[in-house]
Order: structure tokens, then sequence, then C-alpha cells
């Protein structure tokens, strides 16, 4: 059961981060925090025991109170929206890559994760990124956060394995899973390229005009 909510959050939050993450940014943004909210806290609690990935009552509690909380903080300041984005989608990528390149699921993957997620939060928070360059990490963070629901529907994985190195084993035996990511990062980028004025924008503009506050004005 709790493989087939994880895959539905997982594809859901993907896709609307892959097609429409900067065009719609000021929502999108916070449904990706709390996707990544809830993921993390779950994680610390399967990490700090032996009963697995959303194996107990706590760990669902955990799960969805980092969500609220992430969901909420990314809703309402642009600098905290745009560092919580940033540094969600660096561990996204930091990951997804390590496993890409054959690492055991260990702590070496999860600090490799770490570590991009404060690079791209730093980076965010010393500049204003320019929109296409959030919206081709939103799409590569989307596009892997899909194929991993994708992989828990088809059975290929399941939750349990997120805190073992089986899902780097598995990736080396499957590599179609590969090509789906790419197709889907490639249509990520065309379907919001459609909207070049958009990406023109800065986010930091394109936030304000959607509405969104700020925690100072430049």
């Amino acid at each position: 059961m709790q493989d087939m909510v994880v895959g539905i959050l997982a594809i859901a939050a993907g896709a609307l981060f892959c097609f429409r993450g900067f065009i719609a940014l000021r929502v999108m943004i916070p449904i990706w925090g709390t996707f990544a909210g809830f993921m993390l806290g779950a994680g610390l609690i399967a990490g700090t025991g032996d009963a697995g990935f959303l194996r107990t009552g706590l760990s669902w509690m955990v799960g969805v109170g980092f969500g609220l909380v992430f969901g909420l903080l990314a809703y309402l300041y642009y600098e905290v929206s745009i560092v919580l984005a940033m540094a969600s989608i660096g561990f996204a990528l930091g990951t997804s890559l390590m496993v890409a390149l054959g690492a055991s699921w260990s702590w070496l993957i999860i600090l490799v994760g770490i570590a991009v997620g404060v690079l791209l939060a730093m980076v965010a928070i010393a500049g204003d990124l320019p929109g296409f360059i959030l919206m081709l990490l939103g799409a590569m963070a989307g596009s892997s956060a899909i194929v991993t629901g994708l992989m828990l529907f088809a059975g290929a994985v399941n939750t349990e394995d997120f805190t073992s190195k089986a899902v780097t084993q598995r990736l080396k035996d499957s590599w179609w899973w590969y090509a789906i990511y790419l197709v889907l990062v490639v249509s990520g980028i065309i379907v919001q390229s459609r909207e070049l004025d958009r990406l023109r924008l800065s986010t930091r503009t394109a936030w304000a005009e959607a509405g969104g506050k700020e925690l100072r004005k430049v």
C-alpha cells in the first residue's frame, strides 16, 4: 500500500515540476517542497531504526509534518522557497547521479546528495537565478521523481529498497529506466520552453509577478 502512495506522490509532484515547474512557479515550488519534506521526514525515521521506509505510523506522521512545514515555508517568501527548492533538487540530482554511477545505497549517496543540495542552495542565495536554469533543473529532478514512482508501480523497487543497495543493482539490470528518464527530461524542457516570455524572466521577477512575497527587495 505504501509503495502505491509514495508512487502516486512521486509521479504527481515530479510531473508538475517537470512540465510546469517554472511556468507555474508560485504553485509548483510549494508542492515540490511538500513532497520533499515528506520524503525527508519519513527518511529520517527510517534511518534511525530497522523498521524500513514508511513502515511505522511514526514515519508517516513525521513525513506529513515535515511536508506541511516545508510546503508552508516554500509558499510564504521567495528566498525561502528558492532555497528549499534548490536544496531538494540538488539532493534528488546528487543521489540519482550516485545511483546511476553504480554506488551502493549508503551514506555515501546521502552525503553526495546533501553536498549537491547545499551547493545549489548557496548558488540560489548568492544570485538571482535565470528562469531557464530552474526550468532545466526542475525538469531533471521532476523526471527523477517520476521514474521512481513508475518503478514503484511496476514493482521494480519498493520503499524498503530506499535504504538498501537494491536500487543500484536493479537499475544496472534495467537500462530502459534511464531511457525513460532522458525522454522525460527532454519533454519537460520542450513543454516549458514554449513559454519563452516567462523563461526570459528571473526566478525572483516571476515569483513577484505571481503575487509572491519577498524578504527583501532588490
